[in-house]
């Protein structure tokens, strides 16, 4: 794991071991279900876990958020958020099935108590959530129509609740479309490894941040 103790040094023995142990169980499980492209299974760490980490280096959660993933796939970026933050409950749903009857085994064997995995499309959930993740589903426009009113209006942190979307190449047109606020955190500021050039987290929210970060 030294690519993520890299960039997460403060990691505890439990949470280390549990991104140890997610990775050989999602390799053997991508051989019976294709979670991810078999190509790219040998990046496990850097392109999928890293990749999921990369909101924690820009958003602190306190204790008892609730935050949303759409599209999780094979459980991305929840799972490995859920790991090092156990104290958030994580509500990780797809459309897919077989991805989330894999996602709930992985939640199972490293024991993430605070992961919920549903098959279910996001604009279907009555609940409402403080951060909703994703990695790049869709065409941003149509994903905020689907999860706009999934957002709380009470915020429990200094920055206001909202969309936390994980994303490669220039949105720009997609942006002007959306009728947030935006901020944009180029990922090769905070790693070096290539994968993160012209990567980028947006963060969406409702209203003007109250306090700056």
């Amino acid at each position: 794991m030294d690519v993520i103790e890299k960039y997460f040094p403060h990691l505890t023995t439990l949470q280390k071991n549990k991104l140890e142990q997610l990775v050989p169980l999602f390799q053997e499980w991508n051989i019976k279900v294709n979670l991810v492209s078999r190509k790219d299974i040998e990046f496990l760490k850097v392109r999928h876990v890293l990749h999921s980490l990369s909101i924690a280096k820009f958003f602190e959660f306190r204790n008892e958020t609730h935050i949303l993933d759409v599209g999780t796939g094979g459980g991305f970026p929840g799972i490995p958020l859920a790991i090092i933050y156990p104290n958030v409950h994580f509500h990780l749903v797809d459309s897919t099935g077989k991805k989330i009857k894999i996602v709930n085994i992985l939640a199972k064997d490293l024991e993430l108590h605070n992961v919920k995995a549903e098959q279910i499309r996001g604009e279907e959930l009555q609940e409402r959530y403080d951060f909703i993740t994703s990695r790049a589903v869709t065409k941003l426009p149509l994903f905020f129509s689907w999860i706009k009113d999934k957002i709380k209006k009470e915020n429990a942190h200094e920055f206001p609740n909202g969309i936390l979307y994980l994303k490669g190449g220039d949105f720009t047109g997609e942006l002007n479309q959306i009728p947030w606020h935006h901020d944009i955190y180029p990922l090769d500021e905070c790693f070096e490894e290539s994968f993160f050039k012209k990567k980028k987290l947006l963060y969406l929210y409702p209203s003007h941040k109250q306090n700056e970060r």
